[in-house]
């Protein structure tokens, strides 16, 4: 599941996987997209294209309660923006650190922090199960619809709680399922890359976080989410999705949640 994930958000990071929309007017789906997912026009006008992917379920930053100076840490950065959108918080005098497992994603945000001169940001390549930072160094932990994509989400909850200071706060917003999802939906390797296959129940996504041993565990919001309206059949699950009957669509439709959730260590 890794390799395709990585794959295809290669692909997506290299605009080689354009889908339907084309070429011409992936920017202008991208936008709307992002818009639906929290983001403001005043948001997105004040970043570079290419960090505005329209991939994600929410925007962390918004919920974050970020303060100048903090240092922040945002896991699956992709094209950077909800990193180039805490750089603006923290300022100068604060620090954004982007993790992401794909090279062409950490190239295009790379390329995207030199474009917008965001001089307080930096990427770094590597996996969230195994965060390449020592211990203690962040005030805040955030993720956009990730977590879901990694093999072993535990890990990735015990790696945010170690970077953390004591008293830091984790934020993310991420897919969570309402039942189980049927055996063809739950084994498609595109599935998983859509956001799909590797979501959690929603009680046992809180419940990991619990057991890395965060505190004051809050859902602040949780929408039922038409699935196609925020990451877009044109953008990862291409094909697949096209030829799914409607009564599949209608079972990622009913069983698909997108959850923002705060914790604290």
């Amino acid at each position: 599941m890794e390799e395709t994930v990585k794959k295809i958000y290669g692909a997506i990071a290299t605009g080689e996987r354009e889908g339907c929309c084309g070429p011409k007017s992936c920017d202008c789906a991208n936008t709307a997209i992002s818009e639906k997912m929290g983001y403001t026009k005043e948001d997105l006008q004040a970043l570079p294209e290419d960090a505005v992917m329209g991939l994600g379920c929410g925007n962390p930053v918004a919920l974050a309660s970020l303060k100048k100076g903090e240092t922040v840490v945002d896991l699956g950065a992709g094209g950077g923006i909800d990193a180039f959108l805490a750089s603006r918080i923290v300022g100068d005098s604060g620090k954004v650190i982007g993790i992401d497992m794909t090279e062409a994603m950490i190239k295009r945000a790379r390329t995207n922090a030199k474009k917008g001169r965001f001089t307080n940001v930096e990427f770094k390549l590597g996996d969230i199960e195994e965060m390449p930072l020592e211990d203690g160094i962040a005030d805040c932990v955030i993720s956009n619809c990730v977590i879901n994509l990694a093999q072993d989400k535990q890990n990735v909850f015990n790696e945010a709680f170690r970077i953390l200071k004591q008293g830091g706060r984790l934020m993310v917003a991420d897919m969570v399922l309402l039942r189980d999802l049927s055996e063809k939906i739950a084994k498609s390797a595109e599935m998983y890359a859509g956001c799909v296959a590797g979501a959690l129940k929603r009680d046992d996504y809180i419940a990991k976080i619990k057991k890395a041993g965060f505190k004051e565990i809050s859902v602040i919001k949780e929408d039922p989410v038409r699935f196609l309206d925020y990451i877009g059949s044109d953008k990862v699950l291409g094909d697949l999705v096209k030829n799914m009957s409607d009564k599949e669509l209608e079972e990622i439709n009913s069983t698909v949640m997108s959850i923002k959730i705060s914790a604290t260590k």
